[in-house]
């Protein structure tokens, strides 16, 4: 299989296209083929990433690679960052807005969920630039 790539811009605040792009990454992967569960995985997994651009980080962009051994997305931002990526890992931790919070996002289970649904999860963070999460889940694992 050639690698397939996909990729999509996240803009900051957003909340109405929220999911937008994991709707369409599950919509790709379904057309390959993978296996529900692995495409259950990976879209949760992007999806939460994917609010936490919107409700956190300014927005970014997402690449998604698929090939014939696994699917690999990186959500890269131009937010905050993270200044204790453990602390932020832990269930419940939040740094949402009221309004956010309001909204029915923000509840601090985004890295948690996306680390539980993923093979795979690198975090680089650097407060005042940006953070990349870099989400795998393999076909056979």
């Amino acid at each position: 299989m050639e690698t397939l790539k996909l990729k999509y811009s996240i803009k900051d605040g957003d909340f109405s296209n929220a999911g937008n792009a994991s709707s369409n990454i599950k919509k790709n992967l379904k057309m390959l083929g993978i296996d529900a569960a692995v495409i259950k995985k990976m879209v949760v997994s992007v999806y939460e990433a994917e609010v936490n651009m919107i409700a956190h980080a300014n927005g970014g962009k997402i690449e998604v690679f698929i090939d014939e051994e696994k699917i690999k997305a990186i959500l890269a931002d131009v937010g905050p960052g993270i200044p204790d990526i453990d602390q932020a890992m832990k269930k419940g931790y939040t740094t949402a807005s009221e309004e956010v919070r309001q909204m029915g996002f923000g509840a601090g289970m985004g890295l948690p969920n996306i680390k539980k649904n993923s093979d795979d999860l690198q975090i680089e963070s650097i407060v005042g630039v940006g953070t990349t999460l870099t989400i795998t889940s393999y076909f056979k694992s």
